[in-house]
C-alpha cells in the first residue's frame, strides 16, 4: 500500500490517497481530494479499498504470528493455531484482492495492462502470496493430521 500510486493514465496519477496531475514531465501535482479527479465515486470506492487493505494487512500479521506460535510452542493446539493463522491468511488474500478489484472496477475506463504501476503489481503479486501460503499451510495441516480422522481429547 505504502505509497498507493497504482494507476497512470492520460498524464493523471490515480492512488489510494492521493490523486495526482502531470504537465509536460513536470513535478506531480498531488490533491488529497479526490473528488477533483471527476471519477464518480472515487473518493468513497477508495476509502472501501484502502480500508480492505488495512484489514488485510492486520489479517494477515495475525496470521503469520498464529503460523510463527504454532511450530516455536508446540502444544496440544498447535495444529489449531496452524489451521488458525492459515484460514487467517485466506482472510488476508480475500480482503486484499478485494481492495484490488474495487481500484479496478472504480476506474475501470481508466485502466490499461500497462498503466498500472510497480507498487499496483507489488500489490498484486502479494494478494497471490497470501493465497498460496494459506492454501499450502491448509493442505499441510491436512496432511498432518487429516479432518475426517477421529480425534482424542
Amino acid at each position: 500500500m505504502c505509497d498507493g500510486h497504482w494507476l497512470l493514465a492520460d498524464n493523471r496519477l490515480f492512488g489510494l490517497w492521493h490523486f495526482c496531475t502531470t504537465a509536460n514531465w513536470s513535478e506531480p501535482t498531488c490533491l488529497r481530494d479526490l473528488g477533483q479527479a471527476h471519477v464518480p465515486g472515487l473518493a468513497v470506492g477508495v476509502g472501501l479499498a484502502r480500508s480492505m487493505g488495512a484489514l488485510a494487512v492486520v489479517a494477515a500479521i495475525f496470521g503469520l504470528e498464529l503460523l510463527m506460535v504454532s511450530q516455536v510452542c508446540e502444544d496440544a493446539h498447535s495444529r489449531r493455531k496452524w489451521a488458525v493463522g492459515s484460514v487467517l491468511l485466506l482472510v488476508s488474500f480475500v480482503f486484499s484482492s478485494g481492495g484490488l478489484l474495487s481500484f479496478v472496477i472504480l476506474l475501470r475506463n481508466q485502466v490499461t495492462l500497462f498503466g498500472f504501476t510497480l507498487m499496483f503489481w507489488c500489490e498484486f503479486i502479494a494478494s497471490f502470496l497470501f493465497f498460496l501460503n494459506a492454501i499450502s499451510g491448509l493442505h499441510i495441516n491436512s496432511i498432518t493430521h487429516p479432518w475426517e480422522q477421529p480425534r482424542k481429547l
